[in-house]
């Protein structure tokens, strides 16, 4: 496995794969970014920084999370997530076909090693608040902003 660190705006963002994809992407409150990334890493820096920057809205790099069955189960299931939208923790838990799993499924979500790529971030609270974020929900609250951005008020 080889790993990069490079800057975004929330942070130090690590990142950690191979020829067989990548196994984890994950922001740090500080660290320096990498002088030069592996070849294997080149396409996720590569789209991670056009997501950043607004131009990307999915991701196509191939990817490998680990975890045991039920959690690549729930990550599979965030990735129907669409961008700009979010989805309740009980919403989830009514897809994958159980809502008295509702409190795993919300653990195999912070469990979620593909930070962006696989959008734990959409998922919120029955209410609508912003809960439960391994990442902070200071940087869970930039990325639903990012990804759906108010539309200016107009002035006149």
């Amino acid at each position: 496995m080889e790993t990069a660190f490079i800057e975004s705006p929330l942070g130090i963002t690590k990142i950690v794969g191979d020829a067989n994809g990548i196994a984890e992407i994950s922001v740090l409150s500080e660290g320096k970014k990498t002088a030069k990334i592996p070849e294997s890493l080149k396409e996720c820096v590569s789209q991670l920084q056009e997501y950043f920057r607004g131009e990307r809205k999915e991701f196509d790099f191939k990817i490998n999370p680990q975890g045991t069955d039920f959690q690549q189960k729930v990550w599979q299931e965030l990735l129907n997530i669409p961008f700009g939208k979010t989805l309740s923790y009980l919403d989830l838990s009514k897809k994958l076909g159980d809502v008295k799993a509702i409190r795993a499924i919300a653990s195999a979500n912070g469990k979620n090693p593909l930070w962006i790529v696989v959008p734990c971030h959409r998922v919120i609270g029955t209410d609508g608040s912003l809960t439960g974020y391994a990442g902070g929900l200071w940087r869970k609250k930039w990325l639903l902003e990012h990804e759906n951005p108010s539309p200016q008020q107009s002035l006149f």
